[in-house]
C-alpha cells in the first residue's frame, strides 16, 4: 500500500460531512470510501467530491469488513455531547458516543489504517477533568496505536476563531520521524492538552511541527459587496457598552452573535477582525450576523453563505447546493480547509510513509 513517487496517498473518511477535510487533503490523499448520515452535507460532498466513494447511511450500519482498505482513517465524530452548546452528556452520550461505533468498524477491517485523525471539539479534553479524552485515548492504546492530542485554532489561517481537538495516532510497530515529536507541550498543546499528556507520561506522544506564519486577512476581506443590508432592526440590541466602542469608528466590519444574558438579549460585537466560531442553524441565535460602519452609519446583515464558506477556507469554486441554511450546516459543522491542510503536510503524509516502509 506504499504509495509510488507522484501518488496520493489513500484515505477512510468516518463522518465526512461536507467534504473539507477531503478538500483541505486533495493533494496529498486520496478518498477511496466516505460515510455520514446527512442528506444535505451528502449533497455538498457530491457536488464537489463526486458520489463514488461516498456512502449515505447511519455509521451503525457500516460494516469494517466493506470498507475499502486505505492508509489513514480520519473521524470527525459527533461533538454534541462534548460541547458546551450542547447537553455535556459525554463520550458515552448517543452522539458523541459515535465514535465507538467508528473503533467498532476499526476493529472489523481485515487490515486496519496504520495512521488515524480523530477530531473533536475542546469540550473532549476539558469536560470531566480530561476523562472523556483518557477514555478514547486507552481505546487508541489497546488497538496498537500510539497517539497524542494536538490543539488548533482556525484563526491562525482564516479569520474565525474555531479551536478544535485533534487526536493523530499511528502503528506502535511504525517507524516515527523525529522531527514530528517533541519533548513535552508546544504552541499545539494548550493547557488541558498539556495537562493530560503529564497525567499519561509515556502513553502520550508530544507532537510537534512549525508554528504557521501568522495570518493577514482579516473578516473585512472576505466579505462579499453589493449584499443588502437588511437586518438593521437588531441594532437596537447592540449593548451600550459596544455601541459605544463602535461609534468610536469611521469605517470597521465586525461579527456578531445574539446572546440572552440576565438583562435581556443583546447583540454581542467583537472587535478583533475575526468572526465567532461559525455554528450549525439549529437555533435563533445560531446564525451570526455582519454589522459594517460606514460613513456614520450602522447596518447588519446575516454572513451569507458564500462569506461562511471563505471563513471556513474554501476556495470560492466550491460549491454550496441547496437552501442558504444547508449551507451554513454545511459549513458550521466542519473542519476548516487550510487547518486540514496543514495537518495533512506536517504530520498525516509523513507518518504514512513512515508506517508504510516495511
Amino acid at each position: 500500500m506504499q504509495p509510488g513517487v507522484g501518488e496520493l496517498k489513500t484515505m477512510q473518511e468516518f463522518f465526512a460531512g461536507s467534504g473539507l477535510v477531503a478538500e483541505g487533503l486533495k493533494d496529498t490523499f486520496a478518498t477511496v470510501w466516505a460515510n455520514d448520515i446527512s442528506p444535505q452535507k451528502a449533497a455538498v460532498y457530491r457536488a464537489n467530491r463526486g458520489d463514488h466513494a461516498f456512502l449515505l447511511d447511519d455509521i451503525k450500519n457500516v460494516k469494517g469488513s466493506e470498507v475499502p482498505a486505505a492508509q489513514l482513517a480520519w473521524a470527525s465524530f459527533p461533538c454534541q455531547d462534548l460541547s458546551l452548546a450542547g447537553n455535556m452528556a459525554g463520550i458515552h452520550a448517543s452522539r458523541s458516543g459515535l465514535v465507538w461505533e467508528f473503533l467498532r468498524v476499526l476493529d472489523e477491517m481485515p487490515v486496519r489504517p496504520r495512521v488515524l485523525l480523530l477530531e473533536n471539539v475542546m469540550g473532549l479534553l476539558t469536560t470531566k477533568a480530561g476523562y472523556n479524552y483518557k477514555v478514547v485515548h486507552k481505546a487508541l492504546l489497546e488497538r496498537g496505536y500510539r497517539c497524542g492530542a494536538v490543539t488548533i485554532n482556525a484563526d491562525k489561517f482564516v479569520p474565525q476563531s474555531r479551536p478544535r481537538v485533534f487526536i493523530i495516532a499511528v502503528d506502535s510497530r511504525a517507524s516515527v520521524p523525529d522531527e514530528l515529536v517533541g519533548e513535552g507541550p508546544n504552541w499545539l498543546h494548550n493547557g488541558a492538552a498539556s495537562s493530560i499528556g503529564m497525567d499519561l507520561g509515556a502513553d502520550w506522544v508530544w507532537w510537534n511541527a512549525p508554528a504557521p506564519q501568522a495570518r493577514q486577512e482579516t473578516i473585512a476581506d472576505i466579505i462579499e459587496s453589493d449584499v443588502p443590508f437588511d437586518k438593521d432592526a437588531v441594532l437596537s440590541l447592540i449593548p451600550d457598552s459596544h455601541r459605544v466602542r463602535l461609534e468610536d469608528f469611521d469605517d470597521i466590519v465586525v461579527t456578531a452573535y445574539r446572546r440572552t444574558r440576565s438583562s435581556g438579549v443583546q447583540l454581542e460585537l467583537r472587535f478583533d477582525g475575526e468572526a465567532g466560531c461559525l455554528r450549525t442553524p439549529g437555533g435563533g441565535s445560531s446564525k451570526q450576523f455582519l454589522v459594517v460602519r460606514h460613513a456614520g452609519e450602522t447596518h447588519a446583515r446575516l454572513l451569507t453563505p458564500r462569506e461562511v464558506a471563505r471563513l471556513m477556507g474554501a476556495p470560492d469554486s466550491f460549491k454550496l447546493p441547496g437552501s442558504d441554511n444547508d449551507a451554513y450546516k454545511a459549513m458550521g459543522d466542519g473542519v476548516a480547509v487550510p487547518v486540514a491542510r496543514f495537518l495533512g503536510e506536517q504530520f498525516l503524509s509523513k507518518l504514512v510513509e513512515a508506517a508504510y516502509v516495511e
